[in-house]
């Protein structure tokens, strides 16, 4: 999502930098799409790279740090927000964020009912940018499998490989997640692809999938769903707020504890025109979710900020 809403800043003409908070593979400064990348082995000095900038922004266990370092030097912050957990609005509220940005209309009320059970905490603007997906980077002929992308339990690990058992004659693909424990049934109907990088999602995992599968207990918004509408590819969800809200009326929806329900909606989209009904609808919301509006406004309000 960020980088995303950093490239149109890119776009516009400005100068953008990232630094790093955790350790990886890289040491030296590279650009990722034009945008300065400075990884935190390179030791450089990101406190003076915050009191000379225009406008500072920060996401997730970034937040209280960079928020104390903009206070300081009275730079505007904006805070990325990308759940609705406690720990993200007591960030919001700890003073000094300018501008905070959601994910979601019900992240945004949930942050309104935050503020409002507590008076005396300045609550900052407010923005909603939903996780830009440019359809034509995802878009692609559907394959033939049911996926589900991060295998862990509370992605619905436990309810694919339930499923993929019942339907031993339904070609099943597994994509291991970068977090929480993978369950992988070891069937011979299950594909599995290591984890990889989202540049390869569209020819490494939507070419091969047919309907893909959200049983997640928790989602905010659920990027991935979005990815598999813009090529047609009928999503079956848990009705998380996020996902209903994303998802909109092109999502299949059941409850995560009723793997009947989620069997009957598979075995219904074997019908052809079923299927075409679905990836209809999926690719209708696809459109709906065009992301350049939402980058514009995102845009816009940095400018001001930095104006």
């Amino acid at each position: 999502m960020l980088h995303s809403m950093l490239r149109a800043l890119v776009a516009r003409g400005h100068e953008v930098q990232v630094w790093l908070t955790r350790y990886g593979h890289a040491q030296d400064p590279y650009e990722l799409d034009g945008v300065n990348v400075v990884p935190l082995s390179a030791r450089l000095d990101g406190a003076s790279a915050i009191r000379t900038a225009d406008v500072v922004v920060s996401h997730l266990e970034g937040v209280p740090s960079t928020a104390a370092l903009a206070r300081g030097f009275g730079r505007p912050l904006v805070v990325v927000c990308h759940n609705t957990f406690e720990q993200t609005f007591r960030d919001i509220a700890a003073g000094g964020t300018t501008l905070a940005v959601y994910n979601s209309q019900w992240m945004a009320a949930e942050a309104g009912l935050y503020f409002a059970e507590r008076p005396e905490a300045p609550q900052p603007q407010s923005l909603v940018v939903r996780p830009p997906v440019f359809a034509d980077d995802y878009r692609t002929k559907p394959g033939k499998a049911v996926t589900l992308i991060n295998c862990c339990p509370e992605k619905g690990g436990l309810l694919f490989a339930d499923l993929a058992q019942r339907m031993p004659d339904t070609p099943f693909l597994a994509v291991k997640g970068a977090y929480g424990e993978q369950i992988i049934p070891d069937l011979p109907n299950v594909e599995v692809l290591e984890h990889m990088d989202g540049h390869a999602m569209r020819e490494q995992v939507y070419a091969r999938t047919r309907v893909l599968l959200m049983p997640s207990g928790y989602e905010s918004w659920g990027r991935v769903g979005v990815e598999a509408l813009a090529s047609g590819i009928p999503v079956i969800a848990h009705p998380t707020p996020g996902l209903s809200e994303s998802l909109g009326a092109a999502g299949l929806f059941a409850n995560r504890s009723e793997p009947d329900a989620w069997e009957a909606i598979l075995r219904r989209l074997e019908s052809p025109a079923e299927y075409r009904l679905s990836s209809k609808n999926a690719k209708a919301r696809s459109t709906e979710l065009d992301p350049q509006g939402d980058l514009a406004a995102w845009c816009e309000h940095v400018e001001a900020l930095a104006a």
